[in-house]
């Protein structure tokens, strides 16, 4: 992973074969929050950083909604594509962006995973759209786990805990630690038991709320003055 600086902004940035996988951060104020101007301004000035023909996005509602990219928007949490030069990403400000590259079918996809999403299987959910409609063999799909509130800071109440450990998925595992709650490995286990190889999972271990090293936005944090980040991957 490498930093990319464009006009005082910092991305984080990982080349998988024709893939690019990019991160931003709050660094330079970049905020992505499309339900003000400034936000949809920096999406479209992401088409001439990165020569992109368009910035495919969704208006995120914590569901299990899959679709694919037709340069319309809807509401869900997570997009796929197998066009070139178009990118699909997800906004995020403590979840877990989680972003998928298929090297052989050539295609890519953006999940949006808070703890509503992780508890449903949206990750799994979404390699198995990509199996069903895309002919996708999860041995050659590689996954990264963005920066996102990591189990070090993630409290979570009583309730939501419950919901978690209940799960069959995940109740073996250990993912709470006197409340705070491991959504990276809940995500792993349901990408594994999918069928995609530990190898290719990437962990990025940065946390949007302790961070001292990358400046990140986290909704935790910094309530409702919090902007939003951007994660997108793209194909050349």
């Amino acid at each position: 992973m490498e930093s990319l600086y464009i006009d005082n902004h910092e991305f984080l940035k990982v080349k998988e074969d024709n893939a690019n996988i990019l991160f931003s951060t709050s660094k330079g104020e970049l905020d992505f929050n499309i339900n003000y101007t400034e936000g949809k301004d920096n999406i479209e000035k992401l088409k001439a950083w990165f020569c992109l023909k368009d910035v495919g996005y969704l208006s995120q509602i914590h569901s299990g909604n899959i679709f694919t990219y037709d340069g319309n928007l809807y509401e869900g949490d997570a997009l796929i594509t197998d066009k070139k030069n178009v990118a699909v990403g997800i906004f995020t400000a403590d979840c877990v962006p989680v972003l998928i590259f298929d090297k052989a079918k050539q295609v890519i996809a953006a999940v949006h995973s808070g703890w509503k999403g992780t508890l449903n299987g949206i990750s799994a959910n979404t390699v198995l759209e990509l199996i069903n409609n895309y002919g996708s063999i999860p041995e050659d799909l590689i996954v990264y786990i963005g920066p996102h509130n990591r189990g070090c800071c993630y409290e979570i109440g009583k309730d939501v805990e419950e919901l978690f450990l209940d799960n069959k998925l995940y109740r073996d595992l250990e993912i709470v630690n006197q409340g705070n709650l491991n959504l990276e490995r809940c995500i792993v286990a349901q990408l594994e038991h999918v069928g995609v190889q530990q190898k290719n999972i990437k962990c990025i271990d940065i946390c949007t709320y302790c961070s001292e090293d990358v400046q990140l936005y986290s909704y935790r944090k910094d309530k409702d003055s919090c902007g939003r980040m951007f994660s997108f991957v793209y194909l050349e």
